[in-house]
């Protein structure tokens, strides 16, 4: 079987960077473009060499239409820039990895009505480490139910834009479907002032920005006589490009649909 052969968009960014690094260091995917914003100054620059590791002869351009030769995208830029993205890749049938947070319901939407011909995963979060977490919170709420207070806790850089996290939110959402309720009827994002007493089955959320914090998450259920936590800390980012890279390979055996890192970690029940 040929290699799978991936496009990496933002390609001079952080995790733009570490996503072309995994890519040339995993089994059975190439690195088939990379790409940045008009304007700017790494455009020309070898990808590889912008990463840290051998040149790969793929040059960062900003037109992605020039990179379409390729099986699937690997996304985590912007909202807008990923809905730009979608619609290049559906016009000429590629996959996409997106990694990329903080879309509106509307931006959602106009999302999944572009790529609902074409395999896609999406996920919040590419660590194999905390997409099990999100197993295990799911199982955890399901045993301990109302009985127990439920509290996510989230820590990132002082760069990240959105909050809570895409992580979090997902932790939120494993949550609730585990107690059977909806998360938008049960999440409390802010307490401030006289707040009265905890409302029973409210699932709370807090957030931390600051430093170079990678990434941290807990799920906290609470109960007078004890507290289970589930936590997971990451210490490098390449753990999500490495994570995201996986799903790329994975999609080479799928057909249309929309998946997440359960599906390609097969943990679904």
């Amino acid at each position: 079987m040929a290699d799978m052969r991936i496009v990496i968009v933002g390609a001079s960014g952080r995790m733009g960077r570490m996503l072309v690094r995994a890519v040339s260091q995993a089994d059975g995917v190439v690195l088939a473009g990379a790409t940045e914003r008009s304007g700017s100054e790494f455009v020309g620059r070898d990808a590889g060499e912008l990463a840290g590791v051998e040149t790969l002869g793929v040059r960062i351009v900003d037109d992605i239409s020039t990179c379409s030769e390729a099986d699937v995208i690997i996304d985590f830029t912007a909202p807008v820039a990923t809905l730009s993205h979608a619609a290049f890749a559906a016009s000429k049938g590629m996959g996409m990895v997106i990694g990329t947070t903080g879309f509106d319901a509307q931006q959602m939407a106009a999302l999944k009505h572009t790529l609902a011909a074409s395999p896609v995963v999406m996920a919040a979060n590419y660590s194999v480490g905390v997409n099990l977490a999100l197993n295990l919170i799911e199982r955890a709420a399901a045993v301990l139910g109302n009985d127990y207070d439920a509290e996510i806790f989230e820590a990132h850089h002082k760069h990240k834009v959105d909050a809570p996290s895409g992580t979090a939110l997902a932790m939120g959402r494993a949550l609730a479907a585990g107690r059977e309720v909806d998360l938008d009827e049960t999440a409390v994002y802010a307490r401030e002032g006289i707040t009265g007493a905890r409302k029973p089955g409210s699932i709370g959320f807090s957030v931390v920005r600051g430093g170079n914090i990678v990434g941290e998450h807990q799920a906290m259920f609470i109960a007078d006589e004890e507290r289970i936590e589930i936590n997971h800390v990451a210490a490098d980012r390449m753990v999500f490009a490495k994570g995201a890279v996986r799903a790329a390979g994975w999609l080479a055996s799928q057909s249309t649909g929309w998946y997440d890192m359960q599906d390609v970690l097969n943990l679904r029940d």
